[in-house]
């Protein structure tokens, strides 16, 4: 089948469901190697020309340009309102996750019999993180149950490394938004599957390299030892500082609860925040002041003096709904403002990022050292990803937005990984601050959490960044990308399936027995590294397979292709008609074909 288009353009995506070049029915000989871009073609993956539609500023007249600085003063104040939104829109969802699932999660959390599969502690920790909607809460559960023995950091290390996973879903979501253009998805969810992919690479390498010689735990131990001296430290909090104003209004949660159920203290108590302080008042005297937290509403008296509870403030303090009707409430409102942001952003972004602006942009985050140690620049790019990180103090938000800029295309895909992998070891840094604060009792089972979760991502950087040769996430999340650009609903059940589906069934398998889940999970596992080995001989070595393997010819159309399934799900559920700027880029000829 000719790759070429007319107009010059060349198909985006020949793949199947393997990621394997379209093939038509009668091909059962070597495959011919991918593609070449000629001479006027468009490489998909470029960054897009940068055009300014309006007049130039020295064409403007005074009125003009006022009113242009007038109406970029007003985007740049909605884009920082859409962001601080945004923000508070993932806080609030993260409490409804809390509301809906904490205490399960706490449950989990105390089984010995499913913590002694390192598997299952993988899942647990994705399944949490998901669950939860916030790595700092899981890992909160992790320190706690470490420091009161009810977890050995043996266990501990795979919830970690699932942890790290489950942070991921976050940039999954954000690209949704810019699924109605082609393009822009492509660009959107490559960026946030290389984050995936970096995190599940990385615990495929480590996990049973932990299992066998836990070098992790080693590490951590020896860093441990070298610095033992007490330090004092704190994470910044300048997120919740702006944020609490808004959120606090809305919903607070007594997190004591949670920390409760998952130390194995049973508690019925609810997660809403009923009393947020006290008030101190002596009898025969009018004047009273504020004292310290209450946890309940009967007085406490010492002396002649009582202490009466304050009541929260918000709209959920005195409600008589249940934590689970409030967390539903709150779950559809949150997405329901997250998505409403999230489209803003990407509006408000098209908009300014046009012409000198964005290039300036552009050329800002994509400048490159000199030519003899250029190679420093991606390092560079690491420290940036870090530092922003650590000063927002939540990976999930500088993910969120880099992802919208790489849609628009202002950050290319290569940029944008040093960034993300930046990312992973700054959110650890804060992790380590926080541990230093800890009181002295825990102060050494908490640093010893969190430095394990810091050598993780070192070593994932390290495996997967530092040999260019070895940088498997950009290709892999490049092919993802024009995937999920063909065939759109691929994109959901990637989410479901690898944030949630999936891991739940290893996680009933692994409530079974490690045996069961090595007799299911292990045939599994070899037939997909099996299908791996061949489609990479075809690819290369195709002379090295007998000829009926030299080709996936001889499988029905349903197991080497998506087509067939794409119109079984646009048939169910027909999707938006993408722009006239992504259907340029379309192969009539491949289309034609599947549609016989």
């Amino acid at each position: 089948m000719p790759n070429s288009l007319a107009g010059g353009h060349v198909s985006p995506l020949t793949l199947d469901a393997f990621g394997l070049e379209e093939q038509s029915l009668g091909d059962a000989g070597t495959r011919s190697p991918a593609p070449v871009l000629a001479e006027g073609d468009m490489d998909p993956w470029a960054l897009p020309q940068l055009k300014d539609t309006g007049r130039p500023w020295r064409e403007l007249s005074a009125a003009g340009r006022l009113l242009r600085a007038l109406l970029g003063f007003l985007k740049a104040c909605g884009l920082l309102g859409g962001l601080y939104v945004f923000i508070c829109s993932l806080d609030i969802l993260s409490s409804a996750f809390q509301l809906l699932g904490s205490k399960v999660a706490g449950d989990i959390f105390k089984d010995d019999v499913v913590l002694s599969s390192p598997v299952a502690g993988l899942v647990i920790g994705v399944l949490a993180t998901v669950l939860v909607q916030s790595s700092s809460t899981s890992s909160a559960i992790v320190v706690s149950m470490v420091a009161s023995k009810l977890l050995t950091v043996q266990a501990s290390v795979p919830i970690i490394m699932g942890v790290n996973v489950g942070t991921s879903i976050t940039s999954t979501l954000v690209s949704m938004a810019q699924s109605g253009d082609r393009d822009e998805f492509r660009r959107a969810f490559g960026g946030s599957a290389v984050h995936s992919i970096f995190n599940w690479l990385t615990v495929l390498i480590l996990l049973p390299l932990e299992s066998a010689a836990a070098p992790l735990q080693t590490l951590s131990a020896l860093a441990l030892g070298a610095a033992r001296r007490q330090a004092g430290g704190h994470a910044p909090d300048i997120l919740k500082v702006l944020t609490r104003p808004l959120t606090h209004l809305i919903v607070q949660l007594d997190t004591g609860v949670l920390a409760s159920s998952a130390a194995g203290n049973a508690t019925n108590g609810s997660l809403l925040k009923r009393w947020c302080g006290a008030r101190e008042t002596t009898p025969g005297n009018n004047s009273s002041r504020h004292g310290s937290a209450a946890s309940g509403p009967d007085p406490q008296r010492n002396g002649s003096a009582a202490t009466e509870p304050l009541p929260c403030r918000h709209l959920f303090a005195g409600t008589a709904l249940t934590d689970l009707a409030v967390g539903l409430v709150l779950l559809a409102g949150s997405l329901l403002v997250l998505c409403s942001c999230l489209v803003l952003v990407v509006k408000l972004l098209h908009s300014m990022l046009r012409g000198r602006v964005a290039r300036a942009v552009r050329a800002v985050i994509h400048a490159d050292f000199p030519f003899p140690v250029r190679w420093l620049s991606g390092y560079l790019a690491i420290l940036v990803g870090a530092g922003l990180t650590f000063v927002l103090q939540s990976s999930s938000v500088f993910t969120a937005a880099v992802v919208p800029l790489m849609g628009v295309g202002v950050i290319s895909l290569e940029r944008a990984y040093p960034l993300l992998l930046g990312s992973n070891i700054g959110t650890t840094a804060t992790a380590l601050l926080a541990a230093l604060a800890s009181p002295a009792n825990v102060l050494l089972s908490a640093l010893q959490v969190a430095l394990i979760h810091f050598f993780f991502n070192l070593a994932g950087l390290l495996l997967w960044y530092v040999v260019p040769a070895l940088r498997l996430p950009i290709p892999l999340a490049k092919r993802f990308g024009d995937l999920t650009a063909r065939y759109r609903w691929v994109a959901v059940a990637y989410l479901l399936l690898s944030f949630l589906l999936l891991p739940l069934a290893a996680f009933g398998l692994s409530l079974a027995g490690g045996t069961v889940l090595a007799a299911v999970g292990g045939p599994l596992a070899g037939l997909a590294l099996l299908a791996v080995l061949v489609h990479v001989l075809q690819r290369r070595r195709p002379a090295w397979l007998p000829r009926p393997l030299r080709s996936w010819a001889w499988l029905p159309l349903g197991l080497r292709s998506l087509a067939p399934w794409d119109r079984l799900v646009t048939r169910c559920c027909p999707l938006p008609t993408p722009t006239k700027e992504a259907r340029g880029h379309e192969n009539p000829e491949i289309l034609a074909s599947q549609q016989l």
